[in-house]
């Protein structure tokens, strides 16, 4: 379990470190974060709760990435992937997903949000990029949570 959360941590690394760069993560980093943070997740509760939070969390994913569709056709008229969001970030949001039961996913998700606004607004005028690195900032964001709680033993994500 120590060396998944190790592996975890490293991944959430090189997504933030890349996306923070160049705004361009490796494909690949973000089915192998789903696969990890799934299996983490899995260990963690009863199957069948992680069945149910997944599919929950899914389902908010996909309301959020629809309304976000729909509002960039209808009011902000650019191309949804090429210039209002990253397909690294929907990636990344998939990933998320499988990471916690449901209330604890849609907490982390929320301020992780927020986390990422509230960085970018501090740092943008230092930027060389007009664009948000989303998975980036939201990595980060998770390092430190997960960090947080794996290092204490007060805290359990999955019994929220």
């Amino acid at each position: 379990m120590l060396i998944l959360k190790g592996l975890i941590l490293f991944n959430l690394g090189m997504i933030a470190y890349q996306d923070l760069k160049t705004r361009t993560v490796y494909w690949f980093l973000f089915p192998v974060l789903l696969v990890m943070l799934g299996m983490l997740h899995y260990k963690s509760v009863l199957p069948m709760h992680f069945t149910y939070a997944v599919g929950i969390n899914l389902g908010v994913i996909l309301l959020i990435l629809t309304t976000l569709y729909i509002y960039t056709i209808l009011r902000i008229k650019k191309p949804f992937f090429k210039e209002v969001f990253g397909l690294g970030d929907a990636l990344y949001f998939l990933a998320l997903a499988m990471a916690l039961p449901t209330v604890t996913f849609i907490i982390v998700f929320v301020f992780s949000l927020l986390f990422s606004l509230l960085i970018w607004l501090i740092l943008k005028k230092n930027s060389k990029y007009d664009t948000i690195p989303l998975a980036g900032y939201m990595s980060l964001f998770l390092m430190l949570i997960f960090t947080i709680t794996w290092s204490s033993n007060s805290i359990n994500l999955y019994l929220i």
